[in-house]
């Protein structure tokens, strides 16, 4: 379980999803490998409800289900709480997801502050305890029967989901905590992902280990489905961990992309002027880019070095600069102070070949192409 910055928000919810609500204006969402994960759970806890209420026949795999809906109800408070929190701090929530293996908040942007990490990252592990001490506080009320079988469960699962989410390594909660650690006392965030990425490494080796202490340690010998999880459990933890550890060095080298730096040096012609001169214009001027403007002299387009390649020599005395250009749309504007992960962003929103990088009196200072800051971005390696 985890509270993870995701790609930015998509206009609609990820294939293999169901909507199933809404909690504090962000989408809860149950993707379609957590049926097959209850459906498990409840076979699983059949022969128990069979013990503790015999008689009830089938009926014991729809109590079973009933037990796994309740379960993950508690995920969801764990989730809910990343949200909370993350939504207190001005972070947008773009969804809460549960899946086979539990669930995940997807917020929105990064922490700008170790605390801001470690207050949302804490919070999911430390509602789960909480859960599992009132249910253990309950118990010794509860009636015998499926209600105090519901009540173990939420005892066992929460205060095990609470302490293992602690263990200092990414993509768990922990790892965000102990990423918050070293980002707090080094100053350097990319350096505590990285760290955190070894812990949870380090993690998905000690959980693949467990099968084979598993019997010295408990007397309980590994099955197969022992194997099998703890394979689903280290590959997941692996991969996690190597994905945050490889965004952390991309980021890393984000604050050395400076849009004016980027900057092609650019001509403004009027929209109607023909393309041939327009691009002799350029050329005597050295200029990379283009920008046509209306009659009253504002900036309305920007000429597309793709487009204007494909148009033949011998058509471009006799169409207009216009005839390609894209019209300049707010997300085509940027200012020209944008760096680093706020110049990615903006260029991610808002797909595009050129941008116009404008000072802050809207006044026009370069154009800026996206394979420019790709070279950037791979030369600064």
């Amino acid at each position: 379980m985890s509270a993870t910055p995701p790609e930015p928000r998509a206009s609609s919810r990820p294939p293999g999803t169901l909507k199933v609500g809404t909690i504090a204006g962000s989408d809860v969402l149950v993707s379609s490998s957590w049926f097959l994960v209850a459906g498990l759970i409840a076979v699983l806890v059949a022969p128990l409800i069979d013990d503790v209420q015999p008689g009830l026949g089938s009926l014991k795999y729809l109590a079973g289900a009933a037990f796994a809906v309740l379960l993950y109800g508690s995920v969801l408070l764990h989730e809910a709480s990343h949200a909370v929190v993350a939504r207190r701090f001005g972070f947008t929530i773009s969804s809460i997801t549960l899946h086979f293996l539990g669930g995940m908040t997807s917020i929105e942007g990064e922490a700008r502050r170790p605390r801001e990490e470690f207050l949302i990252a804490v919070v999911g592990p430390l509602t789960s305890i909480a859960v599992g001490l009132v249910a253990l506080a309950v118990h010794p009320f509860t009636p015998d029967g499926l209600l105090l079988l519901a009540v173990e469960g939420l005892i066992f699962a929460n205060l095990l989901v609470g302490v293992l989410n602690l263990v200092p390594g990414l993509p768990l909660d922990g790892g965000r905590v102990l990423k918050s650690a070293v980002w707090g006392i080094t100053g350097n965030m990319h350096r505590g992902t990285v760290v955190a990425g070894w812990g949870g490494r380090a993690t998905a080796v000690a959980v693949l280990v467990w099968p084979l202490v598993q019997e010295p340690l408990t007397g309980a010998r590994p099955d197969l489905l022992d194997f099998a999880l703890v394979l689903v459990i280290a590959v997941f933890l692996w991969s996690g961990a190597t994905a945050a550890m490889t965004s952390a060095r991309l980021r890393a080298r984000l604050p050395r992309l400076v849009a004016r730096d980027l900057a092609r040096r650019t001509i403004s012609v009027p929209a109607e002027l023909p393309l041939a001169e327009a691009v002799r214009r350029a050329n005597e001027a050295q200029a990379g880019g283009i920008v046509t403007l209306d009659p009253s002299g504002r900036p309305v387009g920007l000429v597309s070095e793709a487009a204007l390649l494909a148009t033949p020599q011998e058509r471009r005395p006799w169409v207009p600069a216009s005839s390609v250009a894209r019209t300049l749309e707010v997300g085509l504007r940027l200012p020209l102070g944008i760096t680093g992960e706020e110049l990615v962003r903006a260029i991610t929103s808002t797909p595009s070949a050129e941008y116009l990088l404008v000072h802050p009196d809207e006044s026009i200072y370069g154009v800026l192409a996206t394979d420019d800051v790709d070279r950037a971005f791979r030369e600064s390696r």
